[in-house]
């Protein structure tokens, strides 16, 4: 019974942020058949139409959710969204992703839930004070950290290249950036 995971079809998966990368995440889990619940200031159209997703308050996304993937830019009002309050809130088997920034999620509280089994795995590729992880968070066998490296494939970085490119020479023009990050 090692290497176990949880499985994916049918259950639910809660989207944190529902903008870009949150959107083109959610239509992925399509092939699973995934109920989506979904956290965000606006109404996604898109996600409603093509998956049935709903919009819901955070904290009923929280509750409902077996998977809480996050999506949200790092602010005041996002730095510790997650917290010790919030994945007290979470169903004892959900697994936490956090691929936005670190200090969404307060590492401590992570760390602590995790070995009191209030939520039963997480997912980092940021860290709340990288390089440096919480003190016993490597030594966790229900987590998965990846430092940086959800990108690292030879085509998205290609891509990321060319955005970068595409954008200085807008500047240099004098012209406004194509993909201009606010």
């Amino acid at each position: 019974m090692q290497f176990l995971g949880a499985e994916v079809t049918g259950a639910t998966l809660g989207v944190v942020g529902a903008g870009r990368i949150g959107t083109a995440f959610a239509l992925r889990s399509a092939g699973f058949g995934m109920k989506v619940l979904y956290a965000d200031s606006r109404t996604n159209e898109e996600l409603e139409s093509r998956l049935g997703a709903r919009r819901v308050d955070f904290a009923i996304l929280l509750a409902e959710s077996d998977f809480v993937s996050i999506h949200v830019p790092l602010n005041e009002e996002t730095r510790h969204l997650i917290g010790a309050g919030e994945l007290s809130a979470m169903k004892p088997g959900a697994v936490l992703v956090n691929t936005s920034r670190g200090p969404v999620v307060e590492e401590e509280a992570l760390v602590t839930a995790l070995k009191e089994g209030q939520i039963a795995a997480a997912g980092l590729d940021v860290f709340e004070n990288e390089p440096a992880l919480a003190p016993g968070l490597t030594e966790l066998p229900n987590t998965v950290l990846t430092p940086h490296t959800g990108s690292a494939t030879h085509t998205a970085r290609a891509r990321m290249a060319e955005l970068a490119a595409r954008n200085l020479i807008a500047v240099l023009n004098g012209e406004e950036p194509p993909h201009r990050v606010v």
